[in-house]
């Protein structure tokens, strides 16, 4: 019996002794850079918020200022954006641009076909989060146009 108790409290302990700490990364240690003009037009800053560290999920906080937009793109496991600051457009492929603000939640179906941005004259700021599929979270297609965008 007193073996069992011993066997029973290390089984029970042993969580305790391999937990991990939480760890705070604060926002102004998270860097980030410019997006690249080969899937952004104007101004979009890129700041990673966490890597693909959550099975699969990465997410990161991107700002548009007035007149910056991604490229048409799509994710092979959906998007999920959450606006914290600003109005920004949204657009699915043939559908009409919408307006998206802070407090709003935008999802976007696996493989379809969209491209967020800033407003033409307001900046947006969003946490896109995505899971990767085979390797891959985003597959970039063209530009959105200046027609396309101001249309």
């Amino acid at each position: 019996m007193k073996r069992t108790l011993v066997t029973l409290a290390l089984v029970l302990a042993a969580p305790a002794a391999f937990a991990q700490s939480m760890e705070i990364t604060r926002h102004g240690d998270r860097g980030g850079d410019l997006g690249s003009p080969d899937f952004f037009t104007g101004t979009a800053f890129v700041a990673p918020v966490f890597s693909p560290e959550m099975g699969d999920v990465s997410a990161g906080e991107v700002t548009f200022l007035p007149g910056a937009r991604s490229a048409w793109h799509t994710h092979p496991a959906g998007q999920m954006l959450i606006v914290t600051s600003g109005t920004g457009w949204v657009q699915e492929r043939g559908q009409e641009k919408q307006v998206m603000q802070a407090g709003d939640v935008v999802w976007c179906p696996p493989d379809v076909e969209h491209w967020h941005g800033a407003t033409d004259t307001t900046s947006v700021t969003h946490y896109a989060v995505q899971q990767a599929v085979d390797g891959s979270a985003v597959n970039w297609g063209t530009k959105v146009t200046d027609e396309e965008f101001g249309g």
